[in-house]
C-alpha cells in the first residue's frame, strides 16, 4: 500500500507513466473480447497496479481487469494464495491460467491446480530449469 501511495503523486502529475510491452493492449482486448475474465496478481499493491495500468502511453488499461490482487491474499510463492484467488474469482482453479516470469510462483500456482505459462521477456531474470510452457509474447496466448 505504501508503494502505491508513494507512486500516486508521480502518476497523477504525469511524471510517471505505466509501461507495458507492445503486445499487451491488443492481447487484453482480444481476451476480453473472447469473454475471458482478467485479473492481476502482483507483488505491487492494488493501488500501484491501478496507477501503472491506468497511465500507459496506450491509455487506461484498467478497464480490462475485473480484479487486482496483491500480497494481501498471501505470498506469490504460497499455494494457499492461489486457492484464495480462485475462491475470490468464483472459478475452479483448473479454469484459471496464471502467467508469470518467475518459476517459483508458477510452481505454487500449478500446485493449487492452475494452468501455468512462463513469460520470458527482455530483461527478465533467468529462471532455473523447468517444465513450464514458455511464451515470449501475449500474442502466443490464445483465449
Amino acid at each position: 500500500m505504501l508503494q502505491g501511495l508513494i507512486w500516486e503523486r508521480g502518476y497523477r502529475s504525469g511524471e510517471l507513466k505505466g509501461e507495458v510491452f507492445a503486445d499487451v493492449p491488443g492481447a487484453l482486448d482480444r481476451w476480453r473480447g473472447a469473454g475471458l475474465d482478467l485479473a492481476i496478481y502482483s507483488s505491487g499493491s492494488e493501488l500501484a497496479q491501478r496507477l501503472l495500468f491506468g497511465s500507459t502511453p496506450q491509455g487506461d488499461l484498467t478497464r480490462y481487469f475485473s480484479r487486482f490482487f496483491d500480497t494481501g491474499v498471501g505470498a506469490k510463492t504460497s499455494v494457499e494464495s492461489y486457492g484464495r484467488i480462485a475462491t475470490e474469482l468464483g472459478r475452479p482453479a483448473a479454469r484459471i491460467v496464471f502467467v508469470s516470469d518467475v518459476t517459483v510462483e508458477l510452481d505454487a500456482a500449478r500446485a493449487a491446480g492452475f494452468e501455468t505459462l512462463l513469460c520470458v521477456r527482455p530483461g527478465n531474470r533467468p529462471q532455473p530449469p523447468h517444465r513450464f510452457t514458455v511464451v515470449e509474447s501475449f500474442d502466443q496466448v490464445e483465449p
